[in-house]
């Protein structure tokens, strides 16, 4: 077994070296390097670190490199060394190092074959692989054609079950809407007669309370004014009592001084008493000695005794004297206690009045507020109200703005609808007078084929060298085209009938210029067709409603502008109809070879 080993580059075709190895070759490496693999591993040892090489390239200090170190220069086709070599920071190690041949021609020759052989190969497949591709390609376009075809139609019956579904909706968004006005319209009028009732409700209410009000207020008022009166007069009756109390006091003390001082007299009067009358124990035995001066002496007993009558009675009158006055300063103490109570209790009566007259000064603040918010809520309404009459109106135009809408698309509809049965119409007939004209072509054909090389129109039409009669040309006629031997035949017709038995249909195409496409719409005149189809009554593939007659022709309206531009008419196509006020004729062979 030999191991061989090719070095190659894909952008130098003749870059190639070669390297084989046998088993006793393998040897004398690995004793001369230092190998610890077998013949038989080394090859996938040898893939490993050409891998780890790869993994390396991109880093920034790799580990593991290749060198390809030749001694002169590639072009010499010298013995070239590649060296795997794992660097790290003290040296580069040469794991393995193999010298490659360069090759000779034969050998460059013999390996571009084979890789042009492969690649030859890669191309037949990757044909295959696209031509298998185009095919599910043309398969899968068909198939989404067919489903988009029934995705259409689909869509045709949706747009037709929306739009009864919206003529349905229409009407009963428009029934709803009339009960909806009919409902609004009542709830207004309600809320209205609620509205004015509350309102005269409150007016009456509000007009209630303040008349109450006001007349509390005077009531209030009347009593203030009399509490501040009967105040007035309580404080000028303390005034007076109090100064009458001052007085009376004064005299009480007066009348108590005067009391001590006859008090301190009765005593002295008593002493008096006392010694006088021990006097008179005394001198009672003097009497007789001293009779004179008893009867001094009884005279000033007497008059002291009248004294001392007088000083009792005077001690009587002052005691019962005394006993008025404390008993007036009972009561007056006693009035002046209810007076201050009767005091205390005005002022208490008029600390609640005034509170009264706050709280209701208050109630009648809050009454206001109330009544300015009551206002304010009922201007809020009438806004409301004009709010939602407005967007009444609003919702009443956009009706009448939708109705409109819907009356459009109905009408919309309708057209489309109605172009949809024209285009149909003209689809079948387009279709129709495709077939027969190919089938009018084919007969002529044949009949040019059974006819003799020469023309027999009198003299008038020269043959062709390919056996057509020449087109002869009218330039008075507004006819810029070259008119066929049909057209000649039907210049000709007694003619043509006499010599053709079995010749074809005339054929006329007008074309016309269409204000609205601008696309050229073509019109077929064809003629009643040959005695002999009539006699076994073949129409040609055409329906019996085509072959009217209509001075000697029949015209066949709807061959659009897609009809005629399809495959079969688009070399023929080539002429232009000369815009003129009237149709221009043009010949059939303008548009179906002879």
């Amino acid at each position: 077994q030999d191991l061989a080993v090719r070095l190659t580059d894909d952008n130098d075709p003749f870059f190639l070296y070669n390297l084989v190895i046998s088993e006793e070759d393998f040897q004398s490496l690995k004793s001369q390097q230092g190998l610890l693999v077998d013949f038989s591993a080394f090859p996938q040892k040898f893939i490993d670190l050409l891998q780890q090489c790869i993994q390396e390239q991109n880093k920034d200090i790799p580990r593991f490199l290749l060198q390809l170190v030749s001694s002169a220069s590639v072009l010499d086709h010298t013995p070239v060394s590649l060296n795997v070599v794992e660097t790290n920071p003290f040296k580069h190690l040469t794991h393995l190092s193999l010298k490659f041949l360069p090759g000779n021609d034969a050998e460059i020759k013999k390996f571009l074959a084979s890789r042009l052989k492969c690649l030859k190969e890669d191309k037949t497949m990757l044909e295959e692989k696209l031509r298998k591709i185009e095919e599910d390609l043309t398969r899968q376009l068909s198939y989404t054609q067919q489903s988009l075809s029934d995705k259409s139609r689909e869509l045709d019956k949706l747009k037709s079950e929306w739009t009864s579904y919206t003529a349905a909706l229409t009407s009963k968004h428009t029934q709803e809407l009339t009960n909806e006005k009919e409902r609004a319209l009542q709830a207004q009028a309600q809320y209205q007669q609620q509205h004015e009732q509350q309102k005269k409700e409150l007016e009456n209410l509000h007009q209630k309370s303040i008349q109450q009000l006001q007349n509390r207020l005077s009531e209030l008022e009347v009593i203030n004014k009399d509490l501040t009166e009967r105040r007035y007069k309580g404080d000028s009756t303390v005034r007076e009592l109090k100064a009458k109390l001052s007085g009376v006091e004064d005299e009480c003390q007066r009348a108590k001084q005067e009391v001590l001082s006859l008090r301190r007299e009765n005593t002295t009067l008593d002493a008096e008493c006392h010694e006088k009358e021990k006097l008179i124990n005394q001198l009672q035995t003097r009497v007789a000695v001293l009779e004179q001066e008893i009867k001094d002496k009884d005279q000033l007993v007497v008059r002291t005794k009248e004294v001392l009558d007088a000083t009792q009675e005077q001690k009587v009158i002052l005691e019962e004297s005394t006993e008025k006055k404390q008993s007036h300063i009972e009561k007056l103490e006693s009035t002046i206690k209810s007076l201050s109570a009767e005091l205390l209790k005005a002022n208490e009566i008029i600390k609640k009045l005034q509170g009264d007259l706050k709280t209701l000064m208050s109630k009648l603040k809050l009454k206001n507020t109330v009544t300015i918010q009551q206002e304010k809520l009922l201007a809020e309404k009438e806004e409301k109200l004009q709010k939602e009459q407005r967007e009444l109106q609003e919702m009443g135009q956009s009706l009448r703005t939708k109705e409109q809408e819907v009356c459009k698309l109905h009408e919309q509809l309708e057209t489309t609808v109605q172009k949809l049965e024209e285009s149909k119409q003209l689809l079948k007939t387009n279709e129709n007078v495709i077939t027969w004209l190919n089938k009018q072509l084919n007969e002529t054909q044949m009949a040019k084929k059974t006819e003799p090389s020469a023309g027999t129109h009198g003299g008038r039409t020269a043959i062709s060298p390919h056996g057509m009669p020449d087109r002869p040309s009218f330039p008075s006629s507004a006819i810029s085209h070259t008119i066929s031997p049909l057209y000649a035949y039907q210049g000709f017709p007694e003619a043509a009938h006499k010599q053709h038995v079995n010749s074809h249909c005339p054929i006329q195409f007008n074309t016309q210029l269409s204000k609205m496409t601008g696309c050229s719409d073509v019109q077929t005149v064809a003629a009643t067709g040959h005695p002999a189809n009539k006699e076994n009554g073949d129409n040609l593939g055409l329906d019996s409603k085509y072959f009217k007659k209509k001075d000697d022709s029949i015209p066949l309206r709807g061959l659009s502008q897609n009809t005629l531009n399809s495959e079969y008419l688009k070399p023929y196509l080539s002429t232009k109809a000369q815009p003129s006020p009237k149709a221009t004729a043009t010949p059939a062979s303008a548009y179906f070879p002879g």
